[in-house]
């Protein structure tokens, strides 16, 4: 914990010098002291150290002052920090105002002043007030603090973005956490902006957007180099192999990742057929595994920044950033992965966010102990999520619109959601509107057989229903399938002939796009194979294929 403070107020500045120099001589080894020569400036003070989350001990101030009594501040005082102890300085004439406050705002003590010899008036009594409060206050939180409500889209995209690039949060409920409030009432924005992210060094940001949130908290956001031997677009486990395998073999490379390295796959609660990982592991695990490995082995990774367009210019191939700038490279791979595809339903899109959400969205899962959620969808992705809620909510129900489990989920995850006895599976039935104005109540489900509707009530609504393609900021020369994957190898031929943009005389590699030396591999590719292994089968035998091109060129 960092020092506490002891507060020392009074306008008499003689005075409030005799105090502190008191103070710093007992007190100076295990705490900080603090003056401040009117109400005004202590309260400002205690409001940013209440925002670097650091505790105030002791409030010692003067009765008699112009403009705030004693009195007066510490009743402020006392909303910031409640459980500091609270001493009043008073002259005789004092001493019935002082009695007040002892009934009026819980005063702990007063002194008369003077207080000479301070080892007999002044430090005995403080030790004791002092001693009380290290035994019953709370041990603070350090780190980064995040507040606001749980119901509001922006606040779990702060969350989840901090979670999945494995920074340590506090998170704070406005909602149900007065004091919570109140430090977000005193900032700057107030409540117009949420969240709120409180820094350790007192720095704090309303809303950030994630590039400001990602250099705050000290990730890569800039490359250091305005050209590489290959550029990666995307952090998923395509992209993470691929930086792992080009790094090690001698390539200058560089990975851009919009969110969070993991992509789709670091979302998932466990995987457990992994090849090497008998119990399994989390997709949040793989996927720090993985970037701890890549940077090791020289790949530079740049977070939260996203590709906005990329250029073809003869041999040399370009990529813009939406943080502005542009990157040049000799080869380049699209592993820029996929999204939940959207639900089209009545009432979702005002409750996205507030209790309906796309993937797992782990961050959320505390909030629905022993609450009913519901699951969309009958993948894998779909299973490990109704599984991981299952340790949380009372009921977990499974929406699936086929007739089994089977049809699209491994089975070793169809055994465990039937084992599970807080899970149910409704096959045949699909969700056709949620109900609630500023968070979710309900559902309406259908069965597909007998279109009879039903309403149910829900605290949470997790939708795993395929995906899109990330890929809107390719030029129209890499060819593309009508729902936007990205075409490969003999893939790119259109009535068996190449398109013009492919000007080499032999045929195109594996993973190659109807550009050469423009790559694709993992979810983004068209045909590809929906599996974390294949993806990553696919990103590190790119690799090869890389280097028989830069030989070409």
């Amino acid at each position: 914990m960092a020092k506490p403070y002891i507060v020392a107020l009074d306008d008499d500045q003689a005075v409030l010098n005799a105090v502190v120099r008191d103070l710093r001589r007992h007190y100076r080894g295990d705490y900080r002291i603090l003056d401040a020569s009117s109400g005004a400036e202590a309260l400002q003070a205690i409001r940013e150290l209440k925002q670097r989350n650091v505790p105030v001990a002791l409030f010692l101030a003067d009765q008699r002052m112009p403009e705030m009594t004693g009195t007066q501040f510490l009743i402020e005082a006392r909303s910031v920090f409640p459980e500091a102890r609270k001493v009043l300085l008073t002259a005789y004439a004092d001493t019935e105002a002082a009695i007040d406050s002892i009934n009026t705002i819980g005063l702990d003590y007063y002194l008369l002043k003077p207080w000479d010899p301070p080892e007999t008036h002044l430090y005995p009594v403080l030790d004791d007030l002092l001693d009380s409060w290290r035994s019953t206050v709370e041990t603070p939180y350090e780190g980064i603090r995040v507040a606001g409500t749980s119901w509001s889209l922006t606040c779990h995209n702060v969350k989840d973005f901090l979670s999945r690039n494995r920074i340590p949060y506090q998170w704070l409920d406005i909602e149900k956490d007065p004091q919570a409030r109140e430090l977000v009432k005193n900032t700057q924005e107030g409540f117009k902006k949420l969240p709120v992210v409180f820094f350790p060094d007192g720095k704090v940001l309303a809303h950030p957007d994630f590039l400001t949130l990602a250099n705050e908290i000290g990730l890569k956001t800039q490359a250091t180099e305005p050209f590489y031997d290959f550029i990666i677009i995307g952090g998923g486990p395509a992209g993470l192999a691929a930086a792992v395998y080009g790094a090690s073999e001698g390539l200058r490379t560089l990975l851009i990742e919009k969110e969070a390295t993991g992509g789709q796959a670091g979302t998932s609660s466990r995987i457990e057929n992994y090849l090497g990982f008998p119990k399994g592991l989390s997709g949040l695990e793989l996927a720090q595994r993985a970037t701890i490995q890549a940077t090791r082995l020289g790949a530079e990774i740049l977070n939260a920044q996203e590709v906005v367009e990329v250029r073809i210019d003869d041999l040399y191939r370009f990529v813009s950033l939406g943080g502005g700038g542009e990157l040049g490279c000799k080869a380049l791979l699209i592993s820029s992965g996929v999204t939940v595809n959207k639900l089209n339903i009545p009432g979702i899109e005002v409750i996205t966010g507030a209790g309906v959400y796309y993937g797992a969205a782990l961050t959320e899962a505390t909030n629905f102990r022993d609450q009913q959620v519901f699951v969309v969808g009958g993948a894998n992705s779909a299973g490990q999520g109704a599984m991981f809620f299952s340790r949380y909510a009372s009921q977990v129900t499974m929406l699936v619109r086929s007739d089994s489990l089977e049809r699209g989920m491994s089975q070793y995850l169809v055994d465990q959601i039937a084992g599970t006895n807080n899970i149910d599976v409704l096959t045949r039935t699909e969700i056709v509107e949620v109900h609630g104005s500023d968070r979710l109540e309900g559902i309406t489900i259908m069965n597909r057989d007998t279109q009879e509707c039903k309403t149910l009530p829900a605290a949470g609504l997790f939708i795993f229903i395929g995906a899109v393609a990330h890929t809107d900021f390719l030029p129209d020369i890499i060819r593309r399938d009508p729902a936007g994957f990205v075409l490969t190898g003999k893939d790119i031929l259109d009535d068996g002939k190449y398109p013009h943009s492919w000007n080499r005389k032999r045929d195109p590699y594996l993973f190659e796009t109807s550009v050469p030396g423009v790559f694709a591999a993992g979810d983004v590719r068209c045909n590809s194979t929906k599996r974390v292994a294949s993806a990553v089968g696919e990103g590190s035998v790119t690799v090869s294929f890389v280097h028989q091109y830069l030989k070409e060129v």
